[in-house]
């Protein structure tokens, strides 16, 4: 289905939408609705009125009843003074109209049976006839504009297909989403948390999620020396100028947190890697036989992010970064660029995920002043970035808009088991920095030489990327990564002695084994394992004792297998040393 028609349909339910809520609640006073990914919004000042979910299925009646009197959307360009006067009594319209006004922009109100809103347009034709297959999915709280020092207004979200099976299978994928929702699974199992009291956005690992983290981080660390990288650590603040020189302030300062004053110099927490291993490759002389120079840091970053964005470990304001960036010759860059995606397609296959796509980020052609640096490596880096993603093999699409401010990026989408595009990773071949930083390396004929830097982080930031991977596995994760390997089970208090038995052994090679001895009955034991997702069960009754072996159960079957310890434990450890996807 054509993107640019969804959106006109969703935009368009966004209308119809706000038409609705007037009817029933005159008083409310509307502001924005636009469609966003696969769903829609309309933000609303309910003023002193209480509205929560029960009151969705009213308001989606109202919707179906205007909408038969809906024949167009008909367009009415209106000047700044009519604007003003029809929509006197909405100061969100107000604001809004001033601004376009004050761009030189058309001001246009569209009007649909007797509700008429301003738009800048983007609806669909007929809308009695395309406008039957939608549902409201939720309400919540929004800052006016996206800023928490403004009014908190009611967020209605809501979704819209031109069929009622496209429909009925996106309500069947919410439903699996709810399932997997990495903040549910991430309570239930105890993987990590967030207290107030330390701040919004500043998750704590629990030791259950912290062995995940570990376990990617090791994997990450392993696999990358292994490519070739060298790991530094870097501070986690710095003094001002550092960014000055890298040109993140002032154009970043808004998502940098407030510097700290220190004998009498501002320092700031850092938000990014990348201008600290500048300063690891300009520590001493570089000659082009050490090129390239490839430095890897989970560098622990800080970034301001308002409230109405975090969600969850999807969007924090802590994060720890599988970033690197890699120093290399010109004639070099493209050959190391396919090496960055062959990196992320590696982590992706070895976690079974198999479909993702590249999007290349352009200038915003409407917004060139924000860009610096030269025409002449602008296109350069575009030239090279695209030929390096040409050559690679793996899908990629371009948007004219998304560009640093300092160079094109490249993202690698991938696609959750929800169905949902997940931005995964950025990754940029920068000619800007290095030269900012005066980086420098002499050549073969005793030049010095300016190198290209490659800006990548395939795993992204921990804390996103095992948000994904919460949401993939449903909370079912690997057994090389899973928190707890094996649970033994002893069937009575009988068989403990020979139960603490195998869970040492394991222990001693290196399997993370537990026993629940607990004062259950055995059918609860095993039910509290499979919802805790522990892959293997060993079960241990009277014939395990008597002949060596343990009864194994598998997290996502009900089958019964007795083996040898022996047998069962090269089992588990061969899954670990594969890390495998099956168990």
């Amino acid at each position: 289905m054509n993107t640019e028609y969804l959106n006109n349909l969703r935009h368009s339910t966004a209308h119809l939408l706000a038409a609705a809520i007037l009817k029933l609640y005159p008083e409310v006073k509307n502001t924005i609705g636009p469609a966003i990914e696969d769903k829609f919004y309309y933000d609303f000042d309910f003023g002193n009125i209480k509205i929560n979910d029960e009151d969705l299925a009213q308001i989606e009646a109202e919707m179906h009843k205007i909408i038969k009197t809906w024949e167009g959307f008909e367009r009415h360009n209106v000047s700044k003074e009519e604007a003003l006067s029809e929509f006197s009594n909405n100061e969100y319209k107000v604001e809004l109209i001033n601004e376009i006004s004050a761009k030189g922009e058309e001001i246009s109100i569209y009007q649909s049976g007797e509700f008429r809103d301003l738009c800048r347009g983007g609806h669909v034709e007929n809308p009695a006839e395309e406008i039957k297959f939608f549902k409201l999915l939720s309400i919540a709280g929004a800052y006016w504009r996206g800023d928490e020092k403004n009014k908190m207004l009611v967020r209605i979200y809501g979704t819209a297909f031109p069929t009622l099976e496209e429909l009925e299978a996106y309500l069947d994928l919410l439903e699996e989403a709810k399932k997997r929702d990495h903040r549910k699974i991430g309570k239930e199992l105890e993987l990590f948390y967030f207290d107030e009291e330390i701040g919004k956005g500043l998750p704590i690992w629990l030791p259950k999620g912290n062995i995940i983290k570990e376990e990617l981080e090791n994997w990450a660390k392993q696999t990358e020396s292994a490519w070739g990288y060298d790991r530094v650590t870097t501070p986690v603040i710095t003094k001002e100028n550092l960014f000055y020189t890298s040109g993140h302030l002032p154009l970043y300062k808004e998502s940098m947190y407030a510097p700290i004053e220190i004998e009498g110099e501002n320092y700031y927490l850092k938000p990014m890697n990348c201008p600290f291993h500048h300063k690891v490759f300009s520590s001493k002389l570089r000659s082009y036989k050490e090129l390239p120079v490839r430095v890897a840091e989970y560098g622990l970053c800080h970034r301001y992010e308002d409230s109405g964005s975090l969600f969850g470990l999807m969007r924090v304001r802590g994060m720890e970064m599988n970033d690197a960036h890699i120093y290399c010759s010109y004639e070099d860059a493209v050959s190391e660029f396919i090496q960055v995606i062959k990196l992320h397609e590696f982590y992706y296959q070895a976690l079974g995920i198999k479909d993702y796509h590249m999007e290349l980020a352009l200038r915003d052609p409407k917004n060139m002043d924000k860009y610096h640096g030269s025409e002449e490596d602008w296109q350069l880096a575009e030239k090279m970035t695209k030929e390096a993603m040409e050559k690679s093999g793996v899908p990629y699409t371009v948007v004219n808009e998304g560009a640093a401010f300092y160079g094109p990026k490249m993202d690698f989408q991938i696609k959750s088991a929800t169905g949902r595009m997940f931005t995964a990773s950025t990754n940029q071949l920068d000619l800007y920095m290095p030269k900012k930083f005066e980086l420098k390396y002499t050549d073969k004929d005793g030049s010095e030489k300016t190198p290209v830097v490659i800006h990548r982080a395939p795993l992204g930031t921990h804390e996103r990327f095992i948000g994904f991977l919460i949401e993939q596995f449903a909370g079912a994760f690997p057994v090389w990564m899973s928190p707890t390997q094996v649970m033994v089970i002893p069937v009575s208090d009988k068989f403990e002695d020979y139960s603490s038995e195998v869970v040492k052994s394991l222990k001693m090679s290196g399997v993370r084994a537990s026993i629940d001895n607990r004062n259950e009955t055995l059918g609860a034991r095993v039910r509290d394992a499979q919802n805790n997702k522990v892959p293997y069960m060993a079960i241990i009754g009277q014939k395990e004792v008597e002949s060596g072996t343990i009864t194994l159960r598998k997290r996502n079957s009900k089958d019964l297998v007795a083996m040898p310890k022996a047998e069962f434990e090269a089992l588990v450890l061969n899954k670990i040393k594969d890390k495998s996807l099956e168990l």
